[in-house]
């Protein structure tokens, strides 16, 4: 693909005891005749984390090594600062989250690309399942797949597809299975990869998928290996529990269509599973609070067909109860226990699908949190299911952890109601409830999650720990739980040479894989507990998550991985574990060889770059006007406009420190323009100063005025000049640009925009751009001032506004909500006829809640 042949791919996946460890490499060859950039393009699951990257580019490896998250962070602005530049993708979708890195290499070189990521793999439906993107975007001349799995319990039911598995390439697959060994590999052809006879297209694009299970003579197994072990609890045949299921569901008006419709579909498929034994009930909150039935009802084929009739009578109103819903519901359980209108031995449910955020009743998340877990008590599981991007998922996530359940986003696609029915489906046979696993406290320390309140059929509980006497040979294991019919007991013993015996060919595994089994669920329990945690509780929680990270060498939410360039040392960021509420959006870095005066500005999604010639972020007004401010620390940017009527003189830029000060005239079109509603204003002149220096520049689009203690000075944009005065440096590029430099402090390019002479209805402006903004003092103001110092912003629920191509979301900024749309804005330094699209937030109503005051304030009497 333009003169990039990738010409090895190879997927090496080891799993010992569930546990996986994946190795992807890419090997590529630039066979072009200039320099071209290589792209590795990966998915890996959500729920791995990555434990390594490195390139090897002509012989030299650039490893990768985990910091925590601000460390690495600053040691990427120190090396961007010198001109290096290093890059990633995160990007999630529902399963996988992409893994991009780009790098320029010259031609006939080649590069090698390795990435490894491990993870925990999850019982769902009576099965493990690996899930593996494969999109090399090219035919590959060495392509293959390889897993081997051990599991020392024995293997069954061994099984690899893929949605891209044509009859032919099905023979391609190849898989042996021997008791506790099983292997598969796929290794296509290139004639075997191609769509058609002689084509370049690729059949590979899809997901590859191995499933398989273990064999199980006993409802638990236990293993023990160097001082850690693991313990898998996943009883079979027994009898299920009868369910109390309570559907808690968001009608308001933002449900309506589309939503409303697949809702109604689902809960339709999902009356076809629920059981005779079962009781449920329907609650829709609106503006208010209804139910279907005044109680529980069970689920007899009669009350199942009025359920019907009343599922398909749903329709949408009002704004958003949420509060009054999910009280209604936990109050209905509660009269069903003390009324013993259910069984005893049952399994209570609510769950609760909103697609919007509580604006009725009680609307205060955090008020709602503390109620809801106040009424539960832990006596029923809480399960929250957002439904598209307007939610607040960190509240109904954390609502629902606190209550021994999750929350599941559920994403506005066509497969809506499948996505609803697959999530019931995995909760909707309990086997047990109230499972406690106990281990002795005086033999193992740091031992993962051991209560569960249910446990589902088809699933697994896997609990580990770490002995404190490393030299321990054995360990007792207490088991109980609540079936359908009495109560569960045993007790479970093991010791470390049975665990020896069954893991006789230690080559055929990777490492200490129960050991870094345990940090790995360590961690993600960790992460989770630190979702519902407050104050001295969450920061511990978060010292214990980023210790085990840095310690496994984990790329977490609190980690992040850099790229070490073995030469000089300079580092960039490469990888950081995307967290819940940014699924959508996508991060941008381009790895080039850039030259040291040359730096990567970089944004997120709609991915755009622009190589700019300055070394640092800056700050612009430009257009009509369009003020585009950088946040260096945040990697992005956020934009605005500026409406006001030709003539006004707005405050940019000023310092009394410095005594720099720059203010702009607005001039508007030659006429007006019927078709606008608001009349175009652009910058027609700016004033520049220097108090100290008694320094005062006029600019406009026909000519400079510097004006100093020694006179005044003209020159036009029809040549090109270098000046240099006492504590003046200025530059004009002819007819493109200015840039003026004063003292020590910033630097400032303004821009020409030439206009057709001849042009109906626009004139010649300018635009101004700050370089080296840090050189002035913290008490700069003005419309750009202010942003010269470090500002700190949070984009919550990403969502899709009034243009489908521009996002909307909320921006927490200075303890205000505002309302903001992904857009873009020009950059006309490089290309000041055309300019360059940079992605921003953008803030409505000139900047309202973003600036300080109101933009009036800033209207001041004269350019000087």
């Amino acid at each position: 693909v333009n003169g990039i042949e990738i010409y090895r791919m190879k997927i090496d996946s080891k799993v010992a005891s569930r546990f996986a460890h994946n190795l992807i490499t890419s090997r590529a060859v630039n066979r072009g005749n200039v320099h071209k950039e290589v792209f590795f393009d990966v998915e890996i699951p959500k729920t791995a984390f990555i434990t390594n990257f490195s390139m090897t580019i002509d012989g030299i490896t650039y490893p990768g090594n985990i910091k925590e998250k601000e460390a690495a962070k600053q040691q990427y602005e120190k090396a961007v600062s010198k001109g290096q530049t290093a890059g990633l993708v995160k990007a999630s979708g529902r399963k996988t989250e992409k893994f991009t890195v780009s790098v320029n290499i010259a031609a006939g070189s080649k590069v090698t690309f390795e990435l490894t990521y491990e993870e925990l793999l999850k019982r769902h439906f009576g099965k493990y399942e690996m899930f593996i993107k494969v999109k090399p975007k090219q035919l590959v001349k060495d392509f293959e797949i390889e897993v081997n799995i051990f599991e020392p319990q024995g293997i069954i039911e061994l099984e690899a597809e893929g949605t891209f598995i044509t009859n032919d390439l099905q023979n391609v697959i190849k898989k042996t299975l021997s008791d506790e060994k099983g292997h598969i590999s796929f290794k296509p052809t290139l004639d075997q990869q191609r769509t058609c006879e002689n084509c370049s297209q690729s059949l590979l694009d899809g997901d590859f998928t191995v499933k398989y299970d273990v064999k199980r003579t006993t409802p638990d197994n236990l293993q023990i290996v160097n001082g850690y072990f693991v313990h898998f609890f996943a009883p079979t045949n027994l009898p299920k529990l009868p369910k109390n299921v309570i559907f808690v569901i968001d009608i308001s008006g933002s449900m309506s269509g589309r939503e409303i419709e697949q809702t109604r579909e689902a809960l339709l498929k999902i009356l076809d599973d629920i059981k005779e034994d079962d009781h449920f009930n329907f609650i829709l909150f609106g503006t208010d609070v209804r139910t279907w039935r005044d109680t529980l009802i069970k689920a007899t084929p009669e009350n199942l067909d009025e359920a019907r009739k009343f599922v398909r009578s749903i329709s949408t109103e009002g704004l958003t109860n949420l509060y009054g819903g999910i009280m209604k519901g936990i109050d209905m359980l509660n009269a069903a226990h003390e009324g013993n209108f259910v069984p005893k031995r049952s399994a209570s449910i609510i769950i609760m699908l909103t697609d919007g955020q509580p604006n009725v009743g009680m609307s205060n998340t955090q008020d709602i949190q503390t109620h809801v877990k106040k009424a539960i008590e832990g006596k029923y599981t809480l399960y929250n299911l957002g439904f598209g991007y307007g939610v607040d998922y960190n509240f109904l996530e954390k609502m629902a952890l606190e209550n021994k359940g999750l929350a599941r986003r559920i994403y506005p696609d066509s497969d809506s109601a499948l996505q609803l029915q697959g999530f019931y489906d995995e909760v909707s046979n309990p086997m047990l409830i109230d499972v406690e696993l106990n281990y002795p406290e005086n033999e193992i320390a740091d031992v993962t999650k051991n209560t569960f309140k249910h446990f589902y059929d088809g699933s697994e509980i896997v609990v580990a720990g770490r002995f404190r006497d490393v030299n321990q040979n054995s360990l007792t294991v207490d088991v109980k739980g609540e079936g359908a019919n009495d109560a569960l007991s045993f007790t479970t013993q093991q010791d470390k040479e049975q665990t020896a015996k069954a893991f006789p060919e230690q080559e055929y595994i990777f490492g200490d894989f129960i050991e870094r089994l345990w940090a790995y669920l360590t961690i993600e329990q960790l992460l989770e507990k630190r979702i519902a945690a407050t104050g001295e509780e969450k920061e511990n929680f978060t010292a214990e998550a980023l210790d085990l990270s840095l310690k496994y060498k984990f790329v977490t939410p609190l980690t992040s991985m850099v790229v070490t360039k073995p030469e000089d040392e300079n580092q960039a960021e490469i990888a950081d574990k995307p967290t819940e509420g940014k699924d959508i959006v996508t991060v941008l870095l381009k790895l080039l060889s850039c030259s040291s005066k040359e730096r990567l500005v970089w944004s997120t999604s709609p991915v755009h770059y622009v190589l700019s010639s300055n070394p640092t972020w800056y700050t612009s007004v430009d257009g009509d006007p369009h003020f585009i401010i950088s946040v260096p620390q945040k990697e992005d940017a956020i934009c605005f406009n500026i409406n006001e009527n030709p003539g006004a003189v707005l405050s940019l830029i000023n310092d009394p420190v410095t005594g720099i000060t720059i203010n702009g005239e607005l001039i508007g079109d030659k006429k007006a323009n019927n078709d606008a509603k608001i009349q175009n204003t652009y910058f027609g002149k700016l004033g520049i100063a220097n108090k100290h220096l008694d320094l005062k520049v006029t600019v406009t689009p026909e000519k400079i005025n510097i004006q100093n203690e020694t006179g005044k000075t003209t020159f036009t944009w029809l040549h090109s000049v270098m000046l240099q005065q006492e504590g003046l440096t200025m530059i004009i590029n002819k007819k493109k640009d200015l840039v003026l430099s004063m003292g020590s402090g910033a630097s400032f390019v303004v821009v020409l925009h030439h206009v057709w002479k001849k042009h109906p209805l626009h004139k010649d402006f300018l635009g101004l751009y700050t370089l080296e903004s840090h050189k002035l003092s913290e008490q700069t103001h003005g419309l750009l001032g202010q942003f010269f110092h470090p500002i700190d912003f949070t984009i919550l629920e990403i969502h899709p506004g009034s243009d489908p191509k521009k996002p909307d979301a909320t921006m927490v900024f200075k303890n205000k909500e505002l309302t903001v749309t992904r857009g873009w804005q020009k950059d006309y330094r490089r290309d000041p006829e055309h300019g360059i699209d940079i992605p921003c937030w953008f803030v409505h109503n000139n900047g309202a809640g973003l600036i300080d005051g109101v933009h009036t304030d800033y209207i001041v009497s004269s350019l000087f």
